[in-house]
């Protein structure tokens, strides 16, 4: 099956890699990657992957499918357009927006299963299958990976436990302007060595604040690198806003801090006052109900832990294709049509 790992921005190629590795893995597959220019000058995977950052070159592969951790992709390209979510966040209003690009929505779990197919239901051109998320099966693969690099880390700098402060870019919603000197009161109270790992389309005046405060305090340290899952797997508790990396985190059965989140539906503890940060570190470690809500969160929001992920999904685009055949472009009214031209340019 030609493939296409369709990456507008950078948060999307650690989305995309477990499909290319189990693609590789089964064979028969030929996997494409679409790279943004603009969006990812720099592409971690460029000497391991087939890419481009052509629209051009990728028509011209004529995928059979097109996995997509974004909102939007070009309806003139042939294929299977896939949306596969680049996150959990069911509170941010965009997250229920039908554009009208996909072909078929591949769900994390029953939560998003049962809104979407409400939604399939109203426009009737899309269809909908629970697969899991394909983040899971690299963090399956990968659960006790880093276990040793978190041991050395905690004895170099003399600290029992690990905490990621992990907010999201949006100016509304980030916690990034109000958290800096409890973030410091912590590093100093508490036992911890603090990890500072900002969205890609964080402001540069908020990551060159925040980096010259850990150049200025020993225990906490400014993670540049793209992979944010390696270190909630090695983090104790994590500490954002309305970030979807809250439920990535939540869906390891760990503890979180958010301030002043805007989610309707709270499963951890949330903090209105950022001076009572370092008595929510203490308290969301133990308390019974945020241990209990997030339970709930793994059942519902994504419980295939499995392996399996990417195995169904690559399976679910063979069961369209074959019911269906290949689409060799998407129906869509102007508007969407001007913006996917404006986006991506045209093909000849």
């Amino acid at each position: 099956m030609r493939i296409v790992l369709f990456c507008e921005n950078k948060y999307a190629v650690g989305i995309l890699y477990p499909l290319q590795k189990y693609a590789s893995k089964e064979g028969g597959n030929d996997v494409l990657w679409y790279i943004h220019q603009k969006k990812i000058p720099s592409f971690p995977l460029k000497d391991k992957v087939k890419w481009t950052n052509s629209i051009q070159e990728v028509y011209d592969f004529s995928p059979e499918a097109i996995f997509v951790p974004g909102n939007i992709v070009p309806y003139y390209l042939p294929g299977v357009k896939v949306q596969v979510f680049h996150g959990y966040a069911a509170e941010k209003k965009d997250h229920w927006v039908i554009r009208r690009y996909f072909d078929t929505y591949f769900t994390q779990g029953p939560y998003f299963t049962n809104n979407f197919r409400r939604l399939a239901a109203k426009y009737k051109d899309f269809e909908v299958v629970e697969t899991g998320w394909t983040k899971q099966d690299w963090i399956l693969a990968n659960l006790h990976t880093f276990d040793k690099e978190k041991e050395t880390l905690l004895k170099q700098y003399n600290r029992e436990k690990m905490v990621l402060y992990a907010p999201t870019f949006s100016p509304s919603m980030t916690s990034l302007p109000f958290l800096k000197e409890a973030l410091l009161q912590l590093a100093r109270e508490k036992d911890i060595l603090l990890l500072l790992k900002f969205h890609p389309l964080t402001r540069q005046e908020w990551i060159d604040e925040y980096k010259e405060l850990a150049a200025q305090i020993e225990n906490i340290i400014w993670i540049d690198d793209f992979n944010v899952t390696k270190y909630q797997l090695m983090s104790d508790v994590m500490i954002s806003d309305t970030s979807s990396t809250v439920y990535e985190f939540l869906l390891l059965n760990k503890p979180v801090i958010t301030f002043r989140t805007i989610a309707k539906d709270i499963y951890w503890y949330d903090i209105q006052d950022a001076a009572l940060l370092s008595e929510a570190f203490e308290k969301v470690q133990f308390d019974q109900s945020c241990i209990n809500k997030r339970r709930w969160v793994i059942e519902n929001y994504d419980p295939y832990l499995d392996g399996q992920v990417c195995h169904r999904m690559l399976e679910a685009v063979r069961d369209y294709i074959k019911r269906n055949g290949v689409p060799p472009k998407r129906r869509l009214n102007l508007w969407r049509k001007y913006t996917s031209i404006k986006e991506f340019g045209w093909i000849k």
